[in-house]
């Protein structure tokens, strides 16, 4: 899939792991950047949901239309698919879970 990022902030982050570390520490931010990388490297959102350790899923209320995956402990990593063959995934933000 190819990648777009939402802000310019996210995308200083994945490519810079030492800017990715220093907002949200040394584990988040390695996830983070793997995350991605298996993201890219996945052909449809069908292949990712295979993958049990991203525990990747559709979410719902607010956020409907938009997946997450693990990252680690309550962070995860929320994008949504763009496009009729779902080639661009757009990463949203990395959150802690239920956050407000």
């Amino acid at each position: 899939m190819q990648i777009r990022f939402k802000t310019r902030k996210l995308e200083k982050q994945y490519a810079n792991h030492k800017e990715a570390e220093k907002a949200y520490g040394r584990d988040v931010a390695r996830k983070f950047i793997d995350r991605v990388n298996i993201i890219k490297a996945t052909k449809d959102i069908e292949t990712l949901q295979t993958l049990p350790v991203l525990r990747c899923h559709p979410l719902i209320g607010n956020r409907k239309g938009q997946w997450s995956i693990n990252l680690s402990g309550f962070y995860r990593l929320i994008f949504t698919l763009e496009g009729e063959a779902l080639e661009i995934a757009c990463l949203e933000e990395v959150s802690k879970h239920y956050d407000q």
